[in-house]
């Protein structure tokens, strides 16, 4: 019996070792834009203020999702959590009130997207968004990946100052 088994061991060892090491290779060459290409779910949408003082704006659980593909097209929504549900069923009937809030506590744009492997920035080619003053725009952003966390700062947010954004890779 033991001379079978050490007559088996390298064999089986090598066998293993073909089935682990593409897979560790593939993923250790994995590009950033690679790594960025899902689903990810908004943990936070901070402002931060030049003296460094942070803001939550969306909340301190903002909704949403950002979603890149493979092709270079991306699509995100963000939403504060408990925004109010408009009196009448008609959103196009909503009261001032009602629609200032949904324009101050969401946002969403889509289009293309490309990642510069060296500055490690992701640049949004805004084709379409709720706020109309980026339709068209290009929005470079560094970013970060860290596991299952992407984080990226908008150095001209809308609200002032820096927005950092944080999301986790959706499961």
């Amino acid at each position: 019996m033991n001379r079978f088994s050490l007559r088996t061991r390298p064999p089986m060892a090598l066998l293993l070792l073909w089935i682990v090491l593409p897979e560790r290779c593939a993923m250790a060459q994995a590009t950033l834009k690679d790594q960025v290409v899902g689903t990810w779910a908004y943990v936070s949408v901070d402002l931060v203020r030049p003296d460094g003082i942070r803001e939550p704006l969306f909340g301190p659980n903002p909704q949403g999702q950002a979603t890149f593909d493979s092709n270079g097209r991306y699509i995100l929504m963000t939403a504060r959590a408990g925004l109010a549900k408009f009196t009448s069923s008609n959103r196009m009937q909503g009261t001032p009130e009602e629609n200032q809030a949904v324009v101050q506590g969401s946002i969403a744009h889509f289009g293309r997207y490309s990642v510069d492997e060296t500055a490690k920035t992701i640049t949004f080619h805004i084709e379409a968004s709720t706020f109309p003053n980026w339709n068209g725009a290009d929005q470079k952003r560094p970013f970060t990946l860290k596991g299952d966390e992407l984080t990226w700062r908008t150095p001209a947010s809308t609200g002032g100052g820096t927005a950092e954004v944080v999301l986790k890779r959706a499961r």
